[in-house]
């Protein structure tokens, strides 16, 4: 985890969304372990009770969950369970703001259709899957 803060958040709130970034993007899969409380609190230089912080929300959001002796996991469903919940937020919080720019600059469906589709990957080969 990076060692970077921003003061608009918690750093507690920083440590739980990076473990969300972790999960949505594969580094964290259902079933996998998430990094000790002290080797995230060393490698961020921040306080363990903050981490146990950050922790403990994604154990109430039952994005993960706690093993006795043995740490914190992710829950299986975890993924599918945050992408409903940031598709969600995103309609509600982002587009909003997105579509008054698209519509304040004139922007059309062409433009950006052609926009995203300079920005996609190209497609995988077969050797690359």
């Amino acid at each position: 985890m990076e060692r970077e803060w921003n003061d608009s958040q918690p750093i507690y709130r920083q440590i739980r969304d990076r473990v969300v970034v972790m999960i949505l993007e594969g580094t964290l899969s259902e079933g996998d372990p998430l990094p000790s409380v002290r080797q995230v609190a060393a490698q961020s230089r921040v306080n363990p009770l903050t981490v146990l912080k950050a922790y403990q929300q994604l154990v109430d959001e039952n994005l993960v969950e706690k093993r006795r002796g043995l740490g914190l996991f992710v829950n299986s469903g975890a993924r599918a369970l945050l992408l409903q919940s940031e598709r969600e937020r995103f309609l509600m919080e982002e587009w909003p703001r997105v579509h008054a720019t698209i519509h304040r600059l004139g922007l059309d469906t062409a433009q950006l259709l052609g926009a995203a589709i300079a920005e996609a990957p190209p497609p995988r080969t077969r050797e690359e899957e």
